[in-house]
Parts: C-alpha cells; structure tokens; sequence
C-alpha cells in the first residue's frame, strides 16, 4: 500500500448509477443507487439524457457515505466506469448537445455498408455493427443539425469525467469500442476515421484507465459533494471494470456477466481477430486483451417475458422454471430480442419461441428463454477455445447470477464447474480500484486485483443428468438459427 485515503467507484449504468464507498483495501463499506431508465423513440433507437446520470451521482453518493458511515473529506480518490456504446456530442464547454445514443441504439445501419467488413475486422478486431460509436457519430453527423457544433463526441464514461474534471480523455479500452481504433498500434486509425468522415479532434485524447484525468474540479464537487482537487481517474466501460472488479487480470477464466445484456469473455495475451466475428478483440486496461462478444439482451429479456406473462417477480418465474425439465420439453427460445450476436451477429434478427403445443405452460416458457441465452454462451466458449483462448474457470457475475437455476444451467450446458462471485455487481468496484492507481494509494493494478479477489459466494457443479437433454436441445436451438436465417434483413446480416 502506498497511501491511505477513502474511494469512491461509479458505474454509470443503462438501468440506474450505483457508487460504492471502499477502504483503502477496496473493501466496499457502503453502496447506494438511483434508478432511470432508457427512452425508446422509434424502433431500433434508444437513447438516455445524460443529465440523468449527473442527477444520480450526488444522490447516489450521498447514500455510499451514509451507509460507510464516511464524511466527504476523507475522499481521497473517485474513478467512473459504465455503459459502453453511447456517443454523446457535447460543446467547447463538454455540455450536450442531445441525448446518448445508449449501447442498443442501432439506426445507423447505413452508416456502416459502404466500410469494407474486413478492413474493420482486421484494424480494429471488431465486428462491423452500427451498435459501435463511429457508426453513430457519423449517424449524427447526417442526420443532428445540432452535431455540427460538437467539439468532442464522447462515451458515457468520457462524458462523466469531463464533466467532473473540466478534461476530454478516452482509456484506450472504451476507444478500442469505438470501430476507429488500431488494436494492434494501440490508437486511432487515420483510414477510418476518414472513412466514417470523423475529425481526429473531435475524438478525446488516449490515456491508461488507471491514469489520472485530473482533479476534480470546482463544478464536479458541486455534482458529486465531494472535495475539490482529488484524483479522478481515466475510468473505462462496464464490459472491463465488470472483469477487474472481479480481480481479473491474468488469462484462464471465463467470465459471463448476466445483466441487462450478457457479456462473456476472456482475457487473452495477443490480440487475436475472429475470422468468424463472432467475438470481438478489445483493449483492456491491464494491457492484454479482452476476447469478448459484447452481449445480447439476457437479463433484459428476464425482465421482458416476467412482465409480458405476469410473474410477481424473479423468485417466481424461477420456481416455474424448475418445474419444466432440462429442455423444456422441446421448447426453444432463440435471444435476439434486440438483433442476434450469437452464433452469428445479424441485427435483422427477432426473437422467437419454437415448439409450442397446448402441453406448454408460461414456465416452459421462461426456462426456455434462460436456456436460450445459456446457449448464446456457449457458441462463445467454443469459439474462444478455437481461437486458442485458455479456459479452465467459468465465473459467473452480474444480477443474473444470484438466480440458482440460470447458474446450474451454465454449468452444465459448459460441462464446467461455475464460480459464482461473492459480489456479483463488481462495476462499481473496478471503478474504485482504477482510482486507488489514480490516485496513488494502491500501487498497481495487479496489486489491486489482489486486494479485491475473493473466494466465491458457491461453486455450481454441473449435473452429468442434464447433459444430454442439454446436448440435444443446443442442436435444436442451432437448428433454429439456421432456419429462420432467411427471415433476417439481409442488411444487417455480417458475413
């Protein structure tokens, strides 16, 4: 340890903006949260106002420190985290000009046809997708008058720190998001950017997560009602600070977050590309990579069919669950409520019950949806393993994860046993570990990775009798994919 000193992790969230109090061990002494929600204007669009989130942190904060019982001066240290994907394009001032483009927001579909597939495969490590933020700013660019005026297009997370800071920086793994950025050379790239018509300068500068952006300014302590001046750290999207927060760093563990969308990845020494674009290659903060697909809608669509079916909450539509066997008695779910990404991106593609008959009930239903998504998962462990990606832990994080049925069915549809974290919202925490580096009272980020890692809440052994109900219903769900194939727009079918 080389200081002492109080910190604070955001995690600007789709659903609501958690802030955690930690010690200088980055042990949590007190939490809070404050909700909003996404707007849905048109179909294939969702945006949110980024004055929600500036509304939310000093509540949000307000109640950590309660809890911890910590008054604001002995904050030594903040770092934010968050949702990755959005574009916001703010003033010279850093203020916005219109709401973010949030991480599901897709109407910039044309904006990507005429960048060629593998150029972007093979500078970037990405899948060509309209979900990422090049495809929206040039979105914005065409069809915002008011984009015109932008001095900087941010992130949510680049947005926040801006506004806290009075700095426009960027980590390079929220850049590596963005379809611009050169993974190999590690910065942006000149041909792309010129292809999507982006101004290098309306892009912030790079800098390590783990950096100091600056101190907070006078304007951040009036948002957050924390001391002017202390470290506020670069920060990094959710997909990243999720994994660190769990005490990731070095290879081996394959790591499924079971939120409002699943993210299931792995870190990886060498920055590998999928020539199948199923998953994608990203930066991550500790210096190696993040095998990733960056998820469908999973827990949303827990949310989804809870209330289109009526179950009083998740306890019950569980319990229904389990009462359908492994299989769901020849129902299947396929998870593309919001456009497929597994076993191939199609953003054409719909979700879709098959099987049904008078015998099936509303819990074959909902086991069916949570078995659909546990095999989305699976066509991503078995692609990183192609890839030569080490697998030999499976850690389960996320909301998703305190649900037993939904954990027992990762386990055994991987054949794997599956770690459940001891705390399954670690965002918030890879937020705080960033701004103990920032700040100087952890050394390092291994160092912090340490401090953090714990032994899981259970282990969920998989059961050998499901395994071969599991094994046929995958085929039947892979056989589903094929044949509803030719319903997806051709569009926004990668190939």
């Amino acid at each position: 340890m080389l200081g002492a000193g109080m910190i604070i992790g955001i995690d600007i969230g789709t659903q609501s903006l958690k802030a955690v109090v930690t010690d200088p061990t980055l042990q949590v002494i007190g939490e809070g949260a404050v909700p909003y929600q996404p707007t849905y204007p048109a179909p294939g669009c969702a945006e949110q106002d980024p004055h929600l989130w500036e509304r939310a942190l000093g509540p949000a904060i307000v109640a950590a420190l309660k809890q911890a019982d910590v008054p604001p001066r002995e904050i030594k240290a903040l770092g934010v985290c968050g949702q990755l994907d959005g574009c916001i394009a703010v003033d010279e001032r850093g203020d916005p000009l219109g709401p973010c483009l949030i991480w599901t927001d897709r109407r910039a579909q044309a904006e990507v046809l005429d960048v060629p597939v593998e150029l972007i495969r093979s500078r970037t490590g990405l899948v060509r997708d309209a979900s990422h933020m090049a495809a929206k700013i040039r979105w914005l660019l065409r069809h915002d008058a008011s984009a015109a005026k932008a001095a900087c297009f941010h992130q949510p997370v680049s947005y926040m720190v801006e506004r806290l800071t009075g700095v426009s920086v960027m980590d390079h793994a929220l850049a590596s998001m963005g379809m611009f950025y050169a993974i190999e050379h590690r910065r942006y790239d000149t041909e792309l950017l010129d292809r999507f018509g982006i101004a290098p300068d309306l892009l912030p500068p790079l800098a390590e997560a783990q950096a100091k952006a600056g101190p907070l300014s006078t304007a951040g302590a009036e948002l957050t009602g924390l001391p002017a001046g202390i470290p506020v750290a670069v920060g990094t999207g959710d997909d990243f600070s999720n994994a660190l927060g769990a005490g990731l760093i070095a290879p081996g563990t394959f790591e499924v977050t079971l939120g409002t969308g699943e993210v299931v990845g792995a870190i990886h020494p060498q920055p590998v590309i999928d020539p199948g674009a199923l998953v994608e290659t990203t930066a991550y903060p500790s210096g190696a990579y993040f095998l990733k697909n960056p998820g469908w809608l999973s827990g949303g669509a827990v949310v989804w069919l809870r209330d289109v079916m009526g179950f009083a909450n998740f306890e019950s539509m569980d319990a229904e669950a389990a009462l359908a066997p492994a299989g769901s008695d020849g129902v299947t779910f396929f998870p593309a409520l919001t456009g497929a990404l597994a076993p191939e991106w199609h953003a054409g593609a719909r979700g879709c019950f098959y099987g049904l008959t008078p015998s099936h009930g509303r819990g074959h239903l909902a086991r069916a949806l949570l078995e659909g998504c546990a095999f989305a998962m699976r066509d991503v462990a078995d692609r990183l393993r192609e890839l030569g990606v080490e697998i030999n832990r499976l850690l389960l994080l996320g909301g998703g994860a305190r649900s037993r049925i939904w954990t027992q069915m990762r386990a055994d549809i991987l054949g794997m046993p599956g770690q459940v974290a001891a705390r399954v919202d670690t965002s918030p925490v890879g937020a705080a570990m960033l701004a103990a580096v920032a700040g100087g009272i952890v050394a390092d980020l291994r160092t912090a990775a340490a401090l953090v890692s714990r032994e899981p809440a259970r282990i969920v052994e998989p059961d050998k009798g499901n395994e071969a109900a599991y094994a046929e219903a995958y085929q039947r769900y892979r056989k589903l994919f094929e044949s509803l194939r030719p319903l997806f727009e051709t569009g926004g079918e990668v190939t």
